[in-house]
Order: structure tokens, then sequence, then C-alpha cells
């Protein structure tokens, strides 16, 4: 495939992306319910190419329901190859998990993205509907990691299942060091909980591995909690589609040394 288009579909957001001689050139972000853009998005892409047959999708997700959607779409009206992640391409990382675990296709982008940024033992933190915290050690091996609930899960939780706490919005706390308002409290609380609970996970991490990792930060929330964090390395949005290609790169790497 001279040309990919590729597709993260989490559990908020969709992630799609132009890959171009194994390269990410454009990322465009959207949400469930804007599958025409989709599809007129992909449309467009297609029509700027000089070879329009020699083109695909790759598709990674971990909301079944969106997934099924996009591809019963683009199969009807693009008629584009669909190649899905996991089972008809491997995610090209090594495993170090439990035999019967099933892991997120986006964790396993991610470590493969991160592996061929760093090259070197790393963790990535994505924030987003949840925030995982995950190890790949020096050899590019997937060790799993940590799992809690993302910051606006977390506050919907705090406003559903109290009578006196309000629904608000997540952002970075200002002002006063201290919440002097309920609402205010709360953002405290999600915020510096999840900073402070990745930061003593990584502190895990290394003490396990017996060196510092590289830290890389995605997710919709990762500016907003690790935009001016000293431990985070560097945030990467468009760490899932970046998985993708060196998926891809791989893929045909491999196929040009069979048919060689």
């Amino acid at each position: 495939m001279q040309t990919t288009f590729g597709i993260s579909v989490g559990n908020t957001r969709i992630q799609i992306a132009l890959i171009t001689q194994n390269e990410v050139s454009e990322v465009v972000y959207l949400d469930h319910d804007q599958t025409e853009t989709i599809l007129s998005t992909l449309s467009g892409w297609r029509d700027s190419l000089t070879n329009k047959d020699d083109c695909a999708v790759v598709i990674g997700s971990v909301h079944a329901a969106a997934s099924h959607a996009i591809t019963s779409l683009i199969k009807d009206q693009l008629s584009l190859d669909i190649y899905d992640l996991e089972t008809d391409l491997p995610i090209p990382v090594g495993r170090s998990l439990d035999p019967e675990t099933i892991i997120g296709v986006d964790r396993l982008l991610n470590a493969a993205a991160a592996w061929d940024i760093a090259k070197q033992a790393c963790v990535v933190i994505d924030a987003g509907t949840a925030v995982t915290v995950d190890f790949i050690d020096g050899e590019g091996v997937f060790h799993g990691g940590a799992i809690m609930p993302g910051a606006h899960m977390q506050l919907k939780a705090l406003a559903e299942g109290t009578d006196l706490l309000e629904g608000i919005e997540f952002k970075v706390p200002e002002g006063d060091t201290f919440g002097r308002s309920t609402g205010s409290a709360m953002l405290r609380g999600v915020y510096h909980g999840i900073r402070g609970g990745v930061w003593r996970i990584i502190e895990t991490y290394a003490l396990e591995y017996g060196a510092y990792p590289s830290v890389l930060a995605t997710g919709g929330d990762s500016d907003t909690l690790f935009s001016h964090d000293e431990l985070i390395t560097r945030i990467v949005p468009d760490l899932a589609v970046r998985g993708i290609a060196v998926t891809v790169k791989v893929a045909n790497t491999i196929d040009d040394e069979t048919t060689s």
C-alpha cells in the first residue's frame, strides 16, 4: 500500500490519518457521530491521489459499535479495502502479558509508536476516557501497566454519585491553592489526583526496571494535565495513528522481502 487511511477509534473520539510513504502527513480528530465527515475526508484524500486504486483503510478500534458503523459506510460508499488491526495486520510490538489477556488495540498502537520514536525504555500515558500508564522496555516489549478513570469520568461519577456535588467541566485549576468552592475542590482533586497517581506509577516502573524511562503523553486531556509537567518528555497527540503508520511500514517491508 503506497497510501493508507489510518483510523483509530477510541471510546470518545476518532483519529483519521493520511499516511503516505509510511509517514503520517495529516490527522483529523472527530467525534463518533461525525461519520459523514469521515467519509468526506477519506473521499477528498483519495481524490487527491494520482493512483486512486493504490490505497486502503487500516482500522484499529476499542469501540465495536462505532467501528462497525464506520467500516460499513466505507465499504458501501467508498469501496475501499479495509484491514483490521490484530486480525488482518498484527501490531509490531513485543508483549510480556498474561496469556489470557485481551489488550486494547489503542494501547498496542501507542506502544509501537512510542518505541519507534524513543528507541529506548519508555512510558506512554494516554489521558482520555480512561488514563492508561504503560511501560515498554529497552527491547521494545510492551509490559502493560495501569488503568485509572479519566478526568471526565471521575467528575461525572462524583456528580452522579452524590446529592450535593455538581457537574463541572474539566480544566486546569486556577487561582488559590485551596478549593474554596465545591466545584473548585472537585477540579483540584481530579487534576492533582491523576497527575500524582501517574508520577507514583512511573516511579514504581523505574524502580522495577532499574532506570528512568522516557515518558510520552497522548490523549484528549494530555495537554491539560501534562503540558507543564517536567516528568513528560514529549506530548504526541497523534500517537495511535503513528502506530498505524509503523504497522503499515513493517507490513510493507515484509511484503517487499517476500516478493524479492
